[in-house]
């Protein structure tokens, strides 16, 4: 199942982002494509609102991850430099966990992917406007997605 959606300002990607972060609960996975200044980060804030998170969600780029509370913890992963990372870097941990995990740049870890989570793709088309697609995979999602 999928749905497209266009955004005409970063606070409407934002307020979207939050009613994403309405629907979800612990445990779920979002995977975020899109180029880089495409809005993941922006998305990700709105999704935090939902998820009642109080601090301040910017990229992860340089540290891979962050971790903030709500109503239940957000993780907040950027996998675009996966490759430099050590061994000592649990992804699993994140993606198993019980928050919301969300994922930019998810296809650096295709292998230890779940089956089911929520995909949203996001185009620049210029300075401003988006366009998100977003694919359900797996019942849980098709309900999250059917209340967008």
């Amino acid at each position: 199942m999928q749905k497209k959606v266009q955004t005409n300002t970063a606070q409407e990607t934002i307020e979207f982002g939050k009613k994403i972060g309405e629907l979800l609960s612990p445990k779920d996975v979002v995977l975020l494509v899109g180029d880089l200044s495409a809005g993941k980060t922006t998305i990700t804030k709105g999704i935090g609102l939902g998820l009642s998170v109080k601090k301040i969600i910017n990229s992860p780029t340089f540290t891979i991850v962050k971790e903030y509370n709500g109503r239940c913890p957000l993780y907040h992963l950027d996998l675009y430099r996966l490759d430099g990372l050590n061994n000592d870097f649990d992804l699993e941990e994140y993606i198993e966990g019980d928050g919301v995990c969300v994922i930019e740049w998810p296809y650096q870890v295709e292998e230890i992917l779940p089956k089911e989570y929520l995909l949203i793709e996001l185009t620049r088309i210029n300075e401003t406007t988006r366009t998100i697609g977003i694919e359900a995979k797996g019942n849980h999602y098709e309900e999250v997605l059917n209340q967008l």
